[in-house]
């Protein structure tokens, strides 16, 4: 592992790029400390330190901190991947995208402008939704978190917010072009690992003070690395259904007659429907914020954090979006025919439509156990957190309430640092950063992180 991190620094244009990529990240997060004007600081550090343990502070954490803060970049990131995910599902149902999407590289320059002009029109819808929320909320104390509300904080807070989005945009495409790769995915990596030194600050701190046994706590570190080594193993599982090409004489030249495998990924969606569904069910939340309804209000209770309505449609959702954006990005009937092309086939299935058939029913079980693994991971956090309040249910909700356990009802408090979409995001980007840079290791003829052989290291 020395060996190859040393050996990062000893190719100078790999050097350059990693140098780049922690310069930039750098960038972000001072961004992300720059307060917005117009905010009072200390009824807003009082506000947010009552809403910690809230979904608020769930969505703080993929903006690095800085929503809590009010921060320049605030909006993070998050505008520019729903405007992708819109433009790409616009891409599927609206002919002029489809045929942009097939021009090459001019026609994808073309989309990720339309994306561009989409996040900066959601930036500033969300700008000034957050200009609004800031002017109606108080601290518990009754303080005001905008000593002078009006159109002029309104106007200036939405230029910073939409601005800072766009600079933050800007930052990734940076990234993905002249530095390491994944740029939007690495500033979303940076922003939820910022706060896991404060995690573990704050539980060994809870340890000191007794609040925490030494049992629950290695029992946590165990739980810990489960999860971690259940999302490597889970991101990493792929069926693979043998191919077999035959054999083509071209010329002098015989093509062909090679077995190989079509792999297909347990969770082939990533992280996308996990997004979906939080997007979704935050919506009535969202609305209820808005308009000052009882009726809004009671349903938005009904459906907030904790409860088991919230559960049951946070998990339903993830399975939904998983079938629906697997569906999307993977066509068995093209695959199919790519194969019947190259003159591949899938042993005892006959070509095209029944290879497709047979392709889409393996992908069908697959989704289900890769959305089933979305949505136990996905909960897991707020379960944690939490708890589950059953209290609410009609008819059954007072006596389960009365018989299950106090860890059940109200949750743990342990912070969502240690699961959930976070960690999907951590590793999932991990693993992906790392198999970029090893790639460009072994190309050099350098060993990788992964010992695979015997490739050595150039000298001197």
């Amino acid at each position: 592992m020395i060996e190859s991190f040393r050996n990062i620094f000893a190719i100078p244009e790999l050097r350059k790029r990693v140098l780049f990529t922690f310069g930039l990240l750098a960038v972000y997060r001072i961004g992300c400390n720059i307060p917005t004007p117009g905010i009072d600081p200390q009824a807003l550090v009082e506000f947010m330190a009552a809403m910690q343990n809230t979904l608020l502070g769930f969505v703080n954490t993929f903006t690095g901190g800085s929503l809590k803060r009010v921060a320049v970049f605030a909006l993070g990131i998050m505008p520019y991947i729903t405007s992708s995910i819109i433009l790409q599902l616009l891409t599927v149902v609206w002919p002029y995208l489809e045929k942009l999407s097939k021009e090459g590289e001019l026609g994808r320059r073309k989309i990720t402008q339309y994306t561009r002009y989409l996040t900066m029109g959601i930036s500033l819808v969300q700008s000034a939704g957050i200009s609004l929320w800031l002017e109606k909320t108080t601290t518990p104390g009754g303080a005001s978190l905008v000593p002078h509300p009006g159109w002029g904080f309104r106007l200036i807070t939405m230029l910073t917010l939409t601005t800072g989005c766009a600079f933050v945009m800007w930052l990734g495409e940076q990234i993905t072009e002249r530095g390491v790769g994944n740029g939007i995915s690495l500033i979303i990596f940076a922003g939820i690992v910022v706060g896991l030194p404060g995690a573990i600050v704050q539980t060994i701190g809870s340890l000191q003070s007794g609040t925490t046994s030494v049992l629950k706590m290695l029992i946590l570190i165990a739980f810990m690395f489960g999860v971690v080594a259940f999302i490597v193993y889970m991101e990493r599982a792929q069926r693979r259904i043998p191919v077999q090409y035959a054999k083509r004489v071209v010329g002098r030249r015989i093509y062909g007659g090679q077995n190989t495998y079509l792999p297909l990924r347990v969770n082939t969606g990533g992280v996308i429907p996990v997004i979906f569904a939080s997007s979704v069910v935050m919506i009535p939340t969202t609305i209820a914020g808005m308009f000052q309804n009882e009726w809004l209000r009671n349903i938005a209770d009904a459906i907030s954090w904790g409860q088991p309505i919230y559960y049951m449609l946070y998990a339903t959702a993830i399975i939904f979006f998983s079938y629906f954006y697997v569906s999307i990005i993977f066509n068995p009937a093209d695959t199919a025919e790519n194969l019947r092309k190259y003159g591949g086939f899938i042993p005892g299935i006959r070509s095209g439509r029944r290879t497709a058939e047979y392709i889409d029913r393996i992908l069908t079980r697959l989704t289900l156990v890769g959305a089933v693994y979305l949505a136990a991971v996905s909960i897991l956090p707020e379960f944690l957190l939490s708890g589950m309040k059953v209290e609410g249910l009609p008819f059954i909700g007072p006596t389960l309430d009365a018989v299950m356990p106090a860890w059940f009802t109200q949750g743990m408090g342990i912070q969502f640092y240690f699961g959930g979409t976070s960690l999907l995001i951590v590793v999932g980007v991990a693993m992906d950063t790392v198999q970029q840079v090893e790639s460009q290791l072994v190309m050099r003829n350098y060993e990788g992180f992964m010992k695979r052989g015997r490739i050595r290291g150039r000298r001197g």
